[in-house]
């Protein structure tokens, strides 16, 4: 049945878009969305393999060392609160493009300290600005794909960050056998012209414009969007609109929905699940390249052998793919979180051994396999559990109690090491994924195939 104008801007837009087949214009989208949080983390990555060259060459302690390698989950944190209440407020698009013009301008300064003082000065203001577009970037991408490939989507776009973690490492090892690390935060700003492109080609979430009443501008983005879908599939109609839950939005948003009595309890859950989660990855994979240095690898070396253990993260995110529409979200988010522990403790024990380097790579990308795949799982569940008014806040503020755990775990890595050695440190991550997974177990719900809407109701 063919709809009029007037009669297709009464129905939901969450509707209109649910109905559409998964076509190019999707995977364009996903293109440009995933690139530009590829390269977010990008930057975020290269501190494990710069963190051992900064320490040598402005002589900090363990502890010194650590709270540099914590400076820019500061600024991330800050990041991640206010992008969410500014996109709830204002949009999303706009305050993806501020974050990336923020990050840019963090990681070139970051290449003229001459400082650690400077340097962790440099790192909170990029951080900042990464701590902006994370969680905006899983929040635009959860509201234009339909909910049957949502996971797979999310869950591919958070790929990235074992391919930018390669990635960044591939690049320390050249850069930095003719160069200093000043030189890799400098690469590292340039990928922020990729703003123009976000600017011209991603439209503003029509999800977030009907929840503002906005119901015009959202049904002409629905309506070039259907027609895009149209051409490129060849199809004379769309599939029938299935109307979701079509009661209205309540007016509260922003901060206030994650408290209500109807979201409190997924709030808690997320917040727990974030926080321990990021306490231990960030705690391991900040030191990991220190680490193997202090087991006397030199710095190109230690660098290669990051990059060769991350390799396993590929495998992982890709199976968490899978898992997340397969399985569904809380089993695929407990097994990655439960095997992330496991291996997290085996390599630590193989890593203290002094071992061979087969079984040093092998037992190493075996814990990135499930580190990374947790990653994934992470990004595709949160922006899931809450509503379009509250969605980009409840990222956000995920993302920030996260960067609470991101911050400690460093300087907590620091602080353990010289008590317990190496095998405190991976005790430690390890004692924290099995924290986060039995949150998840106890709390947590299910989200695959559901439409927002529903999930939201």
């Amino acid at each position: 049945m063919k709809l009029t104008p007037l009669e297709l801007m009464r129905v939901r837009t969450g509707d209109r878009l649910e109905r559409l087949p998964v076509c190019g214009y999707h995977r364009s989208l996903f293109a440009i969305i995933a690139l530009a949080f590829f390269f977010d983390n990008l930057d975020l990555a290269m501190m494990t393999y710069l963190l051992g060259s900064i320490r040598t060459e402005f002589g900090l302690t363990s502890a010194q060392a650590g709270m540099l390698g914590s400076a820019s989950f500061v600024g991330m944190g800050i990041g991640a609160l206010s992008s969410g209440v500014l996109a709830d407020k204002f949009g999303r698009k706009p305050v993806f493009q501020v974050s990336m013009i923020i990050w840019g301008v963090g990681s070139y300064l970051c290449s003229t300290a001459d400082s650690p003082q400077v340097l962790a000065a440099y790192r909170l203001l990029l951080g900042l600005g990464m701590g902006m577009e994370l969680p905006l970037a899983q929040t635009l991408m959860s509201e234009f794909i339909p909910a049957r490939q949502r996971g797979k989507y999310l869950a591919l776009m958070d790929g990235n960050w074992p391919i930018a973690f390669i990635c960044a490492g591939l690049m320390s090892y050249y850069v930095l056998s003719a160069y200093t690390w000043r030189t890799m935060f400098l690469l590292g700003a340039t990928p922020a012209l990729f703003l123009f492109v976000v600017r011209r080609y991603v439209p503003e979430s029509p999800r977030w414009l009907e929840s503002k009443g906005r119901h015009e501008e959202a049904s002409g983005i629905v309506d070039r969007i259907e027609k895009v879908v149209m051409r490129k599939l060849k199809l004379s109609s769309l599939p029938e609109i299935m109307p979701a839950l079509s009661a209205a939005e309540p007016e509260t948003s922003g901060l206030r929905v994650l408290w209500s009595r109807e979201y409190r309890s997924r709030t808690l859950t997320v917040w727990g699940l974030w926080f321990f989660a990021l306490l231990g990855f960030y705690g391991l994979n900040t030191w990991i390249g220190a680490l193997l240095q202090q087991s006397g690898l030199g710095v190109s070396q230690s660098v290669l052998y990051t990059v060769y253990i991350s390799i396993g993260g590929i495998p992982g995110f890709l199976w968490a793919a899978f898992a997340v529409e397969r399985w569904g979200r809380k089993p695929a988010c407990v097994t990655t979180l439960v095997g992330g522990a496991c291996m997290v403790f085996l390599y630590g024990k193989v890593a203290g051994s002094n071992p061979d380097a087969m079984t040093l790579l092998i037992s190493g990308g075996m814990m990135q396999f499930f580190m990374f795949g947790m990653w994934a799982v992470l990004y595709t569940y949160t922006p899931e559990l809450y509503p379009t008014r509250a969605r980009a806040s409840g990222c956000g503020m995920a993302s920030t109690v996260g960067r609470i755990g991101s911050l400690l775990g460093p300087t907590l890595v620091g602080l353990v090491l010289p008590i317990a050695g190496q095998a405190g440190v991976f005790c430690l991550g390890a004692l924290c994924f099995l924290a986060a997974a039995m949150i998840v177990y106890r709390f947590g719900i299910e989200t695959r195939g559901k439409a927002l809407e529903t999930i939201a109701e």
